[in-house]
């Protein structure tokens, strides 16, 4: 590894349960290999990642940086807004960014995390890699990507096989993405941290407890705790409306409606998650004559008691993460596509991994499978895969008593600063 700070970058802190997971098992790892290093996650909400991931790594901090860059620039037409990018990493020349900036200079590692935020739907994120590659210009520092959700494929002043160019390495999640962008296919890198959230048994049946994905150890208390009574066989729903074709949400309630009549006659309980606050409310309050509130469960629980999986369990959802982490757990389910050529790829990626899941698009309306696929068997060897590349980048540095100087290029670029006017 080039010395020097981890600077990781990703969409977190809004929150989203799946990319809260996401940077939770990156900071989690890097505590067990790197428990040395200074670790920056940029991300558009640092005060609230400050609080998710407050015991995830002992020398995190915290910035928006780059993700306030990109988003002043998300009005300019695509050639503009990374030339603009691009101009004000190198140029510095405004108190609003340059000390954040320096910091990112002074990373030996810059670090595009997983999640499906550099693609077409989200054009002006493209200003992220472009940033990365101005900041890498100048301070030689390694760029990686992993887990990348790249489809829709982006347009624009670079063409999609060429923005990951001069990275070091580079993952996409899904065989499409990595063609597209001629780029490895990988992992999502949710299956970091899928093997610490998902239940084991005993020769009864019944499932441990699942830790909370905030922690450093992946555990929210000492000692396990139970799985209340009805979850580990229960239904599960979580429909969103955040980031779709409006056409689908009717469709997409009539299915969880009708499973959730279907459960209720099988003496199964029905439960409601939410993976980001507000946005997977509305379809709950259409649904709530069937789902008690006590079963309604939010973002805050799910991360404090961490997410109650069970092989036993069924599902019926649009979010790519609860399909990913209740097909690894064994659970039957039933994904809905709420965005074509957004969503549907996401939820084919873990479906062609065995999730075994049925997948509702335009108006089909599918029914519950019988059982899971071959994905929870498999899970091991994911996971085992994930973690070789995640070894591979960050190789295994023990803890040390004496507390490493940090890096830094501030200094060297003083004195350009000091010449420059201030805009």
């Amino acid at each position: 590894m080039r010395p020097g700070p981890i600077y990781l970058i990703g969409p977190s802190g809004n929150p989203n349960y799946g990319d809260e997971f996401i940077a939770a098992a990156w900071l989690r790892h890097l505590a067990r290999v790197r428990p040395d290093d200074d670790v920056w996650l940029d991300c558009p909400q640092p005060g609230h990642a400050q609080i998710l991931f407050r015991d995830a790594h002992p020398r995190a901090r915290f910035t928006n940086t780059v993700w306030r860059l990109v988003h002043d620039h998300q009005h300019l037409p695509a050639e503009e807004a990374a030339a603009g990018i691009t101009e004000r990493v190198t140029g510095l020349g405004t108190p609003t960014y340059d000390l954040g900036l320096l910091t990112m200079r002074d990373a030996g590692t810059l670090h595009l995390i997983g999640g499906g935020y550099i693609n077409a739907t989200w054009r002006h994120h493209a200003g992220l890699v472009h940033a990365m590659k101005a900041t890498q210009a100048l301070s030689g520092a390694r760029l990686l990507a992993t887990g990348q959700g790249l489809l829709p494929a982006v347009t624009g002043p670079v063409a999609a096989k060429d923005l990951f160019h001069g990275f070091d390495h580079v993952t996409a999640r899904d065989q499409g993405g990595a063609e597209a962008y001629g780029v490895d296919f990988g992992l999502d890198d949710a299956f970091l941290g899928a093997s610490e959230v998902i239940p084991t048994a005993d020769d009864a049946g019944t499932s441990h407890a699942i830790p909370s994905a905030g922690t450093a150890s992946g555990t929210a208390d000492a000692e396990a705790r139970s799985e209340p009574d009805g979850r580990s066989d229960g239904l599960f729903i979580c429909i969103q409306s955040d980031t779709v074709d409006r056409s689908r949400i009717a469709p997409a309630i009539a299915i969880a409606r009708r499973e959730a009549i279907r459960a209720t006659e099988q003496g199964r309980e029905v439960f409601y998650l939410e993976a980001i606050p507000g946005a997977d409310r509305a379809a709950y309050d259409q649904l709530a004559d069937l789902i008690p509130e006590t079963n309604f469960l939010p973002f805050a629980t799910l991360w404090t008691e961490g997410l109650p999986l069970s092989p036993r369990q069924c599902w019926v959802t649009s979010r790519f993460h609860f399909h990913l982490l209740g097909a690894a757990a064994g659970g039957a389910g039933i994904a809905i596509a709420m965005n074509p050529g957004y969503y549907d790829v996401k939820h084919e990626s873990i479906i062609a991994l065995g999730s075994g899941w049925a997948l509702a698009s335009d108006d089909d309306a599918p029914t519950m499978p019988v059982s899971a696929g071959p994905l929870n068997a498999g899970l091991a060897d994911l996971v085992a895969g994930k973690r070789a590349e995640a070894f591979e980048l960050y190789p295994e540095a023990p803890a040390t008593e004496e507390t490493p100087r940090p890096r830094s290029l501030t200094s060297q670029v003083g004195d350009a600063l000091r010449r420059r006017r201030f805009r």
